[in-house]
């Protein structure tokens, strides 16, 4: 695939890092206002790195966009004469919705928009997507880069701020979950690396039972729990001090917050 990545900050290195990694391209372009933060990709084969966005484009099939939301539009714009039949357009910028990016290239052109969380860099992201109904055709293609970078669902666009919430947001409160259960882990004897490790592992276990066996948390939680057992006399007290519901309360609250932002900006 050639593909094209239009500025290259924290998460566009990330998905370049991966596409690298597990040998996703025909050709790569990493474009960035100021090349030398991007120099770590030099020398890479078939990789390309450069400050105008044009080159990217005419030398590319599938441009990615992961530059500033004040950015974008003029870069659209920028590049609008130089997108032609071949050209996928997907889009990382969280709130820049699909008819506004329509309104500058057209609704003739392929548009999918992808929301990847930082465990892209390491291959393990959950990318949420959506298009518009040309991008339809070739969500396909979104679907066989991302999933090269971890696992990929497509939703509608009306659903992508609560898949901000629950993956790219996600990933902040499993790490607190995780903080938690070193903090746990210390407290009952391990020291702080032996405790990061048993906590990282064990959550990574729990998360690959239910991806390989299909089953709901609760039917893995039954094989674990006994009568009158250490298992559900933790899980209660857990319950009982509002594990669940302070979950459920944070993200809806994260939600809240992010529709608040999006009505400020409208």
């Amino acid at each position: 695939m050639k593909i094209a990545i239009i500025g290259t900050g924290n998460l566009g290195k990330s998905i370049a890092k991966g596409l690298i990694t597990n040998n996703a391209i025909t050709t790569l372009y990493l474009t960035k206002r100021n090349i030398e933060g991007i120099a770590e990709f030099e020398g890479y084969k078939n990789v390309f790195l450069t400050t105008d966005n044009l080159e990217a484009v005419k030398n590319s099939d599938i441009i990615i966009f992961a530059v500033q939301p004040a950015h974008f539009e003029n870069i659209l714009t920028e590049i609008k004469p130089y997108i032609t039949e071949k050209n996928v357009l997907i889009s990382t910028i969280t709130g820049f919705l699909i008819p506004k990016i329509e309104e500058i290239v057209g609704i003739d052109k392929f548009i999918i928009r992808a929301m990847p969380n930082t465990a892209i860099a390491v291959g393990k992201s959950m990318t949420c997507l959506c298009s518009n109904l040309q991008g339809e055709k070739r969500i396909k293609i979104a679907e066989a880069i991302f999933n090269r970078l971890g696992h990929s669902l497509s939703i509608p666009e009306s659903q992508m701020q609560a898949a901000t919430v629950v993956c790219a947001s996600g990933i902040a409160f499993w790490m607190r979950l995780i903080r938690a259960t070193t903090q746990a882990a210390i407290q009952l004897g391990f020291d702080a690396k032996e405790a990061q490790e048993l906590a990282m592992y064990t959550s990574e276990g729990a998360a690959n039972l239910l991806i390989k066996n299909g089953n709901h948390p609760e039917e893995e939680i039954d094989r674990v729990t006994t009568p009158k057992g250490c298992t559900i006399t933790g899980l209660n007290e857990m319950e009982h001090k509002g594990l669940s519901s302070s979950l459920i309360q944070g993200m809806v609250a994260s939600f809240n917050k992010i529709n608040n932002i999006k009505k400020e900006q409208i």
